[in-house]
């Protein structure tokens, strides 16, 4: 693949320079507290019929504030892009155009940065799919996942004249052929880089990029090609699907998606640890007792259970995103911040993880609640989708050992499951009790909480005295809720994030090769076992916590749930 040009590196440059400064490539400047200018109002004053007035006016004056900071965010992301991009011609294609992914994910995507100018200046789109569609059908399909606000009709016009829709089989040379023609009609005398998104069932994965490296390669500018998992279903098929695409593309052409590494707080668990010389020298197995990485689901499969059947929750979840944020919390510092030094040091800890044993995991189903409403009624297995008798668990939590000096003896424990109490995604780092305890056991372990989602939050829980009179320890904490502190900064989405990146060349929010291989390495032989042996997944109701099992798993691995403390969302 051709380089990125000096106008790349450039933008790297001072993407780095505008994070220095507080600036985020992706955001608006964030205001320090000593920036920011609160009113007071003195204790005797009464309320008077101005009062009201004065408020709307500030709110008022708040939202051009945040409306102007969001636009200053959104031009340093504007003035990268347009350094990394220059006046090339972009053609992102989306192959897959009809599928749900697309639909609800992908066009949503490129819609919101569109709107917001965050593509390059040229920017063409060009769905692909084996259905026969037009640019209006693919409007009204995706309409509903927009998010449309009053006034963007015009804008939104333009969007969708910018697409073209080519109709194609997947598995046909001349159907390629045709996109190739059709891009290259598109792009004329133009220099044009190609973009092309596999939204896409991993059986074709091998015939459509065959025929993209054959037909649809650009012949002025470089190609990047976006593959969604999942990348095989253990390490034999990953091995082999990772062979194909490597003797069609290099590794720098290639762009493994996984959507978590976009995601806000899994981004920021680098800069926390890196970041803060706090946390470096009890980062380790002398001050924590354990790590629980959890992933909860309210819902069912809803529907989808014939899918969801075919992978299970391992492979869906504790796999690729959990493992993810796993070598991410564990791994050692790297050399700089590029893509391949991060990437090196999550392979290195992975390579210190023996495989996974059935013995050290807990594997549950749901079944239905009685007292239920809707979905919560049924259980896994009266999905009309999901086979008879089907022993594919819903619920899995797992412990995971690393044989490095940091971590010898420290517990990671991924945990995660459909139908249960709550949304969430979670980093508890709990650390171990207090020597010397001279306060009668009344102390409880501190623990750092990343909170990916909802509610974005890093949370410290700890022990102060009781306030007033009395001399008795306390559990409180020091909260940096995002939606409380950075009140007027839009969350983008992770797929933004993410296909941004691709725009810029930049991988390190994206999985190499190695890092699947040592993934597989360590869940193929439990899976392999599962699958053979079959054991029954203990049933929980849907709506609980999960198993009770695998409370005592966790009891068992030195986490302490006391129950004595409940985190509250400043937001509410």
């Amino acid at each position: 693949m051709p380089p990125m040009g000096n106008s790349a590196s450039a933008g790297k440059k001072k993407r780095q320079q505008q994070q220095a400064k507080g600036k985020s490539p992706r955001g608006k400047t964030t205001q320090s507290p000593s920036e920011q200018k609160p009113t007071h109002q003195h204790p005797s004053s009464q309320p008077t019929s101005s009062q009201p007035t004065n408020a709307k006016m500030a709110d008022r004056q708040a939202e051009l504030e945040a409306e102007k900071n969001r636009q200053e965010g959104l031009s340093i992301i504007q003035g990268t892009m347009n350094e990394a991009c220059g006046d090339d011609l972009h053609i992102f294609i989306i192959l897959g155009a009809s599928g749900d992914l697309a639909k609800k994910k992908i066009y949503p995507t490129l819609w919101w940065l569109y709107k917001d100018g965050l593509l390059p200046k040229k920017t063409l789109f060009v769905g692909f799919a084996r259905s026969v569609l037009s640019i209006g059908d693919i409007k009204s399909r995706t309409t509903p996942y927009l998010k449309l606000k009053d006034g963007e009709a015009d804008k939104l016009e333009k969007f969708f004249a910018a697409n073209r829709y080519v109709k194609g089989s997947y598995t046909d040379d001349s159907a390629f052929e045709n996109l190739n023609e059709v891009l290259t009609g598109l792009e004329g005398s133009c220099k044009a880089n190609r973009l092309f998104y596999l939204a896409l069932p991993p059986s074709v994965f091998k015939d459509v990029t065959k025929h993209i490296k054959t037909h649809c390669m650009s012949p002025t500018g470089w190609s990047r090609v976006i593959v969604e998992k999942p990348f095989g279903r253990d390490l034999e098929s990953s091995n082999e699907l990772s062979n194909h695409l490597k003797a069609l593309f290099s590794e720098e052409q290639l762009y493994r998606i996984d959507h978590y590494l976009g995601k806000e707080m899994v981004q920021n668990i680098m800069i926390l640890r890196f970041g803060n010389r706090l946390f470096g020298p009890v980062w380790n197995r002398d001050s924590i007792a354990s790590v629980i990485i959890t992933f909860k689901e309210p819902i069912g499969t809803g529907g989808r259970g014939g899918y969801f059947d075919e992978f299970g929750i391992i492979r869906d979840v504790m796999q690729n995103h959990l493992f993810q944020i796993l070598t991410l919390v564990a791994m050692e510092k790297p050399t700089s911040s590029s893509a391949d030094d991060m990437r090196d040091e999550k392979v290195k800890v992975s390579k210190c993880i023996p495989p996974l044993k059935l013995e050290d995991m807990v594997l549950g189903q749901y079944v239905g609640n009685p007292d239920g409403e809707g979905e919560a009624k049924e259980g896994y297995l009266e999905d009309p989708t999901v086979p008879r008798g089907s022993v594919t668990p819903t619920f899995a939590a797992a412990v995971f050992r690393i044989n490095n000096e940091r971590w010898d003896g420290v517990p990671f424990i991924l945990k995660c499951g459909k139908a249960l109490n709550e949304r969430k995604a979670e980093v508890r780092i709990q650390f171990k009790d207090v020597p010397g305890d001279i306060f009668s056991g009344d102390c409880k372990r501190n623990e750092l909480v990343i909170r990916v989602q909802p509610n974005e939050a890093v949370y410290c829980k700890m022990m102060t005295k009781s306030p007033g009179m009395s001399f008795v320890p306390k559990e409180t904490e020091l909260d940096l809720t995002y939606g409380a502190r950075y009140k007027d900064v839009k969350m983008p989405d992770a797929y933004e994030r993410l296909i941004l990146d691709v725009f810029c060349g930049l991988q390190i929010h994206f999985v190499r090769s190695d890092e699947l291989r040592e993934a597989w390495r360590i869940f193929t032989p439990v899976l392999n076992e599962i699958e053979k042996a079959k054991p029954k997944p203990i049933e929980y109701v849907f709506g609980s916590r999960g198993p009770p099992e695998a409370d005592k798993l966790l009891e068992k691995n030195n986490f302490k749930f006391t129950g004595t403390y409940k985190w509250t969302n400043p937001n509410l």
